[in-house]
């Protein structure tokens, strides 16, 4: 499949938080796993239940200054390339289930190119995992955990790339991981997280509003 080029930027909805914002770590695990953990700022305005919504339609589209976006490249109006899903969940949608294919680029860096379909194993108001598997191993996770805070709400993130055990763990941790998720790729990722969360608190809002009110004039 031919490497999804990395597109002109979209309008920024508002500042992009600083890493220094959030609380960060990375580190290689004592099995080769690399694991990057974010304790984002509060999200003002925002509560547990619409950041759900926001996965369960993250596949729309939105109007801004009189034109219509994907919301998903309106969520980095660097960063990201496309997204698409890949196989709804068993009740349709983009719920629990699901697959979703992510395409982005860390920085707007080829080289920091990623393109990968994850299945949804948890989506509810606590949070959302995303996981990868290759040949029944586990080589990718991605957990954000959703709560209430004073003002808004909480969310925290953690990423381990890599396999934990197993005959499939040198051979992907120690060959395959540093070409496709090196570590750099890892410091560059915790920048871009903590700006495309930090922007929710500008793009969900009147989204989640307006979902809302087409509901009430159903």
């Amino acid at each position: 499949m031919p490497q999804l080029a990395i597109l002109p930027e979209r309008p920024q909805l508002a500042p992009l938080k600083a890493l220094a914002s959030a609380k960060t770590t990375q580190q290689r695990l004592p099995n080769g796993q690399l694991e990057m953990t974010i304790e984002h700022d509060t999200l003002r305005g925002l509560a547990p239940p619409m950041l759900r919504w926001w996965f369960e339609n993250i596949g729309g589209t939105m109007r801004y200054q009189g034109r219509t976006y994907s919301r998903y490249l309106m969520w980095h109006p660097r960063d990201h390339i496309h997204w698409e899903l890949a196989a709804p969940a068993p009740g349709g949608g983009a719920g629990q289930g699901a697959h979703f294919r992510i395409v982005e680029a860390f920085d707007a860096r080829p080289e920091w190119h990623v393109d990968s379909t994850e299945r949804v194993e948890k989506l509810d108001d606590t949070g959302i995992a995303l996981v990868r598997r290759i040949l029944g191993h586990e080589v990718f996770r991605l957990e954000h955990r959703f709560g209430e805070a004073e003002g808004g709400a909480s969310y925290r993130s953690r990423m381990v790339v890599g396999v934990a055990s197993g005959w499939f763990k040198p051979v992907f941790n120690g060959w395959v991981q540093p070409r496709i998720f090196s570590d750099d790729m890892g410091t560059a990722w915790l920048k871009h997280n903590v700006e495309e969360v930090g922007l929710l608190e500008a793009l969900l809002p009147p989204l989640y509003a307006a979902r809302a009110a087409d509901r009430a004039d159903a």
